[in-house]
């Protein structure tokens, strides 16, 4: 007997060895609460503790992670971010020498890589990114297959397939092919929100608001799932109030879904004081929401965010808006000034701050289209019909103008789900761009998929989404043929 009660006690002190080396214990699970939260001081107070009491712990190092993730997210600061990735590849060295049968081993590691691979991408580092995001993606198949059961892997395993399934044809994308390295949004949007929808019931629920955090943004900006804001509130809704990630979340999906009025409530109850941290971004994202429904307070939240923000991004975008402002008071003089603020401040690492220097290098805005556009983006989709029904084609004198014109009432038709109006104002939008660099033909054509898509016509909706493919050096072009392809495999099933 006794021959067999020292393998016995070896066995069970590795199993406690094992555990303790992810050891998620209250004070980890209040820092990790306390990131989620943009309470990051008293995160890291908590993170300094765990280090200092348990040296060995592999959770405390990556909290450590996250931490560096949400301060990046907040402060935009290409600074920190050339000083903080540094961090990474001790990081890693460091969880490589954690338990190897965890099941937060490979997950771990997951979420350092694609923690940073998400942060190259913001600072344009893209092919770093990419081959982070590939490492992310290995480890997190092999934790599935090694422990299928376990929830919180497939909420970084979707994102990461939703991206790699995002990422545009090009150099980088050949190559993970090369290696069979391919990812799926519709695989990965589902594994998120089944996540999402099951996490609470879990002994993890305290992964759920990450999964949220990226569920409902991949539903809103890459999926552009007509469902996008009422499953965000159903999600929220089991969020803690006192949560600044929260009030983004709904602030966030609100502005980008058209509901721009609840967007300014939401950011407005938004927590705030000395215990969060300084996130301008959201006075950015505010003064976008005020500007939409005509609030004039805009101007103020754009020039907060101006002196406020410390980071590289947005920073064209906010020009442009102001310039826009400028142009629809009637005051070219002012415009022009911030035209040439849109070409000398700021940078180009983000979407946003690319196209605001190709927005300036088109035609000055018609202020009538200028003023459609607003109100269909932040909903006031009647307001923007009557405006632009009182107008005509002819009345505009360039090509430009003629495109957008119809592509706008093509859009508000479309939200106010008046599909023959919308199909008809989109087909004379088509003809209208064909030739030119300008998106209006090309998305165009991509809606008029949506659209028939959404009547069950397979036939026209994968015509038209050829269509939108086959159009070539224009703006937007990754962005519109990528979702064209989407449309495609969901059809050809």
């Amino acid at each position: 007997m006794k021959r067999y009660i020292l393998p016995l006690v070896l066995f069970l002190l590795a199993g406690h060895r094992a555990s303790a080396n992810f050891d998620i214990n209250a004070n980890c699970l209040q820092a990790y609460k306390n990131i989620l939260s943009f309470k990051l001081k008293a995160a890291r107070t908590l993170i300094d503790r765990e280090k200092a009491a348990h040296p060995q712990n592999g959770f405390a190092i990556l909290l450590d992670n996250y931490y560096d993730y949400f301060w990046l997210l907040t402060t935009e600061s290409k600074t920190d971010y050339d000083r903080l990735k540094e961090n990474r590849s001790s990081r890693i060295d460091r969880l490589e020498d954690e338990d190897k049968n965890s099941p937060y081993y490979n997950f771990a590691l997951a979420q350092v890589n694609l923690q940073w691979a998400l942060m190259n991408s913001r600072f344009g580092d893209n092919t770093a990114a990419g081959f982070a995001i590939n490492r992310a993606f290995k480890l997190l198949k092999e934790n599935q297959k090694k422990f299928p059961g376990f929830l919180p892997n497939d909420v970084p395993l979707g994102v990461v397939n939703v991206a790699l399934g995002a990422l545009p044809d090009g150099a980088l994308k050949s190559a993970l092919n090369l290696f069979g390295i391919k990812g799926n949004i519709e695989n990965g949007m589902t594994l998120l929100q089944n996540a999402t929808n099951k996490l609470l019931r879990t002994d993890q629920a305290y992964f759920y608001d990450e999964a949220v955090f990226y569920t409902t943004y991949l539903q809103t900006d890459v999926v552009n799932d007509p469902q996008a804001y009422s499953k965000m509130l159903q999600y929220t809704s089991h969020m803690d109030d006192a949560s600044l990630l929260k009030g983004y979340i709904k602030g966030y999906v609100a502005l980008r879904t058209g509901h721009s009025t609840e967007a300014i409530s939401f950011f407005d109850k938004s927590p705030d004081g000395a215990d969060y941290q300084s996130y301008p971004y959201l006075d950015y994202l505010s003064a976008l929401a005020r500007m939409n429904i005509d609030d004039h307070s805009a101007i103020n939240y754009f020039n907060k965010f101006l002196q406020t923000n410390k980071g590289v991004n947005f920073i064209k975008d906010t020009y442009l808006h102001l310039a826009w402002d400028a142009l629809l008071d009637g005051n070219v003089k002012r415009y022009n000034a911030f035209v040439q603020l849109v070409k000398t401040k700021g940078y180009i690492y983000n979407e946003r701050d690319k196209r605001a220097l190709t927005e300036i290098a088109d035609p000055q805005y018609d202020p009538a289209l200028l003023r459609a556009r607003l109100w269909y983006d932040g909903g006031l989709y009647e307001k923007a019909l009557n405006l632009l029904k009182n107008k005509d084609a002819a009345s505009f004198n360039t090509t430009h103008d003629k495109a957008e014109y119809f592509y706008r009432l093509g859009r508000v038709y479309d939200a106010l789900k008046k599909d023959s109006n919308a199909l008809s104002s989109y087909q004379q939008a088509i003809s209208a761009g064909k030739g030119t660099k300008y998106y209006f033909a090309p998305m165009s054509a991509l809606k008029m998929g949506n659209v028939y898509e959404d009547m069950k016509d397979t036939a026209r909706a994968i015509t038209y989404y050829q269509m939108a493919i086959s159009f070539k050096d224009h703006q937007q072009e990754n962005s519109i043929e990528q979702r064209a392809k989407e449309g495609l495999k969901r059809l050809k099933k």
